[in-house]
Order: structure tokens, then C-alpha cells, then sequence
């Protein structure tokens, strides 16, 4: 079993946040992790980093752990390949009227809502009303598409942007473990 990690745009690296506390956490579980720079991290186009998932090898045995944009290309890229199931943080289903996130591409096309559920076993997500990027009804329409495993929280901003640093992430590893436990 191993997790990809895949970041939000703006240009992160794999050091940022709390994909490194991941990193250290989730092989405790039985899951290796990838934490790689992407391709393109400014834009965060889907034309670069959709093939660079499955360049990363992407498969039936993959949990994709996608922060913001991150967590927009999990969901395009399960709507066509089977994974064995993906976390969510901060996702959101519109450009939200950015310039940025329309040149990204992953909203050119209508989300097929039934693929990216039925391409995985479970779905994780994490969302917190006090969001200052994305409205908690963005995410919220993605849990009702999607059937998640929903947690909403009202203080945790952006999950590490935003003016709220997170280094850690222990809900995040403890909702995997559960999964993986039953």
C-alpha cells in the first residue's frame, strides 16, 4: 500500500505543511509514502500533473492525499483510474472565480461525480467553515456528490495556509488507519 501526496498550487514543496509529518506517520501504518515535488507547481495544471500521478505509479493499491488543488487533481484523477481510495483537504468543485484555478483546466468539464466514487473503495475528507480560500459549501457539495467520510471543522483555516500553520495532521492518519483496520 502506498499514499501519493499531492499538493495545493502556488509552488510548495514536499517539506511544506504536514506532508512531512505524514511522511513519518503513515509507514507506522503499513503505508509507504511519496512526497515528491510536482511538476508545475505554480498553476498546478492538470495537463502536468495528471499524468505525473500515474507516472508515480497510481493504482488500485494507491491512496491519493490531495491538499486543495491537490485534492482537486485526486478527483480527476480518479474519475478515470482506479485507485484504492483518496483523503480530501480543503477540495472544492468550482474555480471559485480565480483566473489561476480556471487556467488550471480541471474545471473545463462537468466532474462525473459516479466514476470518482465508484473508482475507489472510500473516500476521506476535511474541510473547516473558517476556510478564507474556499467556501465550507464548496466542500460540502463535494461530500453530498461523493458520500465522504466528512469531517468539518470551524478553526482550522485552509489546513495550513492562511494564516493557520499546521505541522501535523494525527486526525488525518488516525481516519486512514480506521480504514484500513476494517
Amino acid at each position: 500500500m502506498k499514499a501519493i501526496l499531492i499538493p495545493g498550487n502556488g509552488g510548495p514543496s514536499p517539506q511544506d505543511n504536514w506532508f512531512p509529518y505524514l511522511e513519518k506517520e503513515l509507514p507506522k501504518i503499513g503505508v509507504r509514502v511519496i512526497n515528491v515535488q510536482f511538476p508545475d507547481p505554480v498553476l498546478a495544471r492538470g495537463s502536468y500533473w495528471l499524468p505525473f500521478i500515474k507516472e508515480l505509479g497510481a493504482d488500485e493499491h494507491t491512496i491519493l492525499i490531495g491538499h486543495s488543488s491537490g485534492a482537486i487533481a485526486a478527483m480527476r484523477f480518479a474519475e478515470k483510474n482506479i485507485i484504492f481510495g483518496s483523503v480530501l483537504v480543503g477540495a472544492y468543485h468550482t474555480d471559485l472565480g480565480m483566473e489561476s484555478e480556471k487556467q488550471s483546466g480541471y474545471f473545463d468539464q462537468p466532474w462525473n461525480w459516479t466514476a470518482i466514487k465508484s473508482h475507489q473503495r472510500w473516500i476521506i475528507q476535511f474541510a473547516s467553515v473558517d476556510d478564507p480560500f474556499i467556501d465550507i459549501a464548496e466542500a460540502r457539495f463535494v461530500h453530498e456528490q461523493l458520500g465522504t467520510d466528512y469531517h468539518e471543522y470551524t478553526d482550522q483555516g485552509h489546513f495550513g495556509h492562511g494564516g493557520h500553520p499546521r505541522l501535523e495532521f494525527p486526525e488525518l492518519t488516525e481516519s486512514v488507519q480506521k480504514i484500513l483496520q476494517n
